[in-house]
């Protein structure tokens, strides 16, 4: 086992016997308590032969040390047991205090009350996003989805100590099971991305989900190359290795610094004037059977329509020809203002939805 899985499993381990070692000494506390509360009803009746209804009052009257006048005088074995009753209600008491105590300050209690809180704002949730795995992958695409508008739900193993998850909605527990992608509404999200170190458990985690949810767009982290076609066969709709993005990324900034920081511009939340975004073309459109030059989406919108991705296959025409005739299902990839893909969207027919359009948009 890698060092880093090692120690994460360590942390775990003295995690749960922490958080087990407070809840037992809290249900220990309650137990106690209970058990001299039925002690003492059970001694009143059998010693002072009072009702089970006067026997509870005087031992609740004890327990509490009120005060209150007694319900019927008392014999001197019945001071006797009063005077045990009392040492042992009071010692019990100061006991589940002190276990209280330590469950709220140890911080267990607001983590509970927030993981309520937490759960029903997710079983509230649709369209959303699911991320597996909280670090520096999962946390940027957590950041970008919720700067366009999305929701998005975490999932990560290892909770303890992990930077920026309490900002955001998760869970904590194993993706690879299926009660916590069903709690995280993997039969109502949008779509779901796998970003854990783990390539196995990114494998399994994709087999797991793709049964739950056969239609959900499932983008894959893949660490070694070895891994991509596991991950494709596992039912993921798109892999995407982060070492080999960034060593592009790092060559194209050399090589072409302008155009990297003009496409970083399009496709980042910038506030410019100007971004990428694909719009499908639905049946019954009046883009359906028009070419590029008929449907005049240059000179009508403004919009440039720089690529698109034919219906029903990868294939995607760059610079597509001014007689290329738009057919439903279609893809457009489009570079234009926001107002100009609203009016193009209307005209298409609705954003684009199988796969993954950006939240917020009714299209």
């Amino acid at each position: 086992m890698p060092a880093g899985q090692s120690r994460r499993a360590h942390r775990q381990t003295i995690h749960r016997r922490e958080t087990g070692e407070l809840r037992r000494g809290l249900l220990r506390a309650v137990v106690l308590l209970l058990g001299v509360s039925i002690l003492g009803t059970a001694g009143y009746v059998v010693l002072e032969g009072w009702t089970p209804l006067e026997a509870v009052y005087m031992t609740a009257i004890t327990l509490t040390t009120v005060g209150f006048m007694e319900v019927h005088p008392l014999s001197p074995v019945g001071r006797i047991f009063t005077i045990v009753l009392l040492a042992g209600g009071v010692s019990v008491f100061f006991y589940l205090v002190g276990a209280f105590g330590e469950y709220v300050v140890s911080g267990q209690l607001r983590d509970h009350l927030r993981g309520r809180r937490m759960r029903d704002e997710i079983d509230r949730l649709g369209n959303h996003y699911i991320v597996c795995g909280f670090g520096r992958v999962g946390r940027q695409v957590v950041g970008d989805i919720e700067a366009w508008g999305g929701r998005c739900v975490t999932i990560e193993i290892d909770p303890a100590g992990t930077e920026g998850l309490e900002t955001v909605l998760h869970l904590a527990g194993d993706a690879t099971q299926d009660e916590v992608l069903r709690a995280a509404g993997i039969e109502r999200a949008a779509g779901l991305v796998v970003s854990t170190r783990d390539d196995a458990a990114n494998v399994f985690i994709t087999l797991t989900a793709r049964a739950l949810n056969p239609g959900l767009i499932i983008v894959a982290r893949s660490n070694l190359p070895s891994t991509d076609q596991k991950l494709r066969s596992a039912g993921a709709t798109h892999v995407i290795s982060p070492y080999s993005i960034a060593g592009r990324r790092i060559a194209t900034q050399l090589l072409y610094p302008s155009v990297t920081a003009f496409l970083d511009e399009l496709v980042n939340v910038s506030g410019t004037d100007l971004s990428l975004d694909e719009v499908r073309v639905s049946t019954g459109s009046s883009l359906a059977g028009s070419t590029l030059s008929g449907a005049e989406v240059r000179s009508r919108i403004g919009a440039n329509v720089i690529a698109v991705r034919r219906h029903g296959g990868p294939e995607v025409v760059t610079n597509p020809p001014a007689d290329y005739r738009f057919a439903p299902d279609d893809v457009l990839i489009v570079l234009a203002t926001p107002e100009q893909l609203d009016e193009l969207a209307v005209l298409a027919g609705g954003w684009v939805e199988q796969e993954g359009a950006a939240p917020g948009r009714d299209g």
